[in-house]
């Protein structure tokens, strides 16, 4: 069995349209785009995986009471810099982060993982601007 090498990883593109569709469940299937698990060449030290354009983010679904219920915090590192915010609040300012966040949690934690996240494009409505990636089908 031959070694995979990064001149043998080709990327493909992949359009994800997530409106009205569980926030958990499609962010595996975008995490194993990014990572490369479902080619034959797959390797763990190498990053294997493709382009992800994400449309629609802000139709994503969560069930149960998320809507409400689920903080997002982050700290500035200085004295009173926490901040939080809930599911609802970060949707209506910045609903991109919601598909970024979850897919970042599902990726592996090493130094892949900030150039597999290179690869995700996540747009809160239908227009992107990769077209041109799509037309030659």
């Amino acid at each position: 069995m031959k070694a995979t090498r990064d001149k043998d990883i080709q990327r493909e593109w992949h359009l994800i349209n997530v409106g009205d569709k569980i926030l958990g469940r499609i962010s595996t299937d975008i995490a194993k785009l990014l990572m490369g698990k479902s080619k034959s060449y797959f390797v763990r030290h190498l990053d294997c995986g493709d382009y992800v354009v994400v449309v629609n983010a802000k139709e994503v679904r969560v069930t149960g009471t998320k809507e409400k219920n689920k903080v997002y915090s982050r700290h500035s590192g200085f004295p009173g810099g926490y901040k939080s915010e809930t599911l609802e609040q970060l949707r209506a300012r910045k609903p991109e982060e919601i598909i970024i966040h979850a897919v970042k949690g599902m990726l592996p934690q090493n130094k892949l993982r900030d150039q597999m996240l290179k690869r995700l494009f996540v747009f809160s409505g239908e227009e992107h601007k990769y077209q041109e990636k799509f037309k030659k089908a």
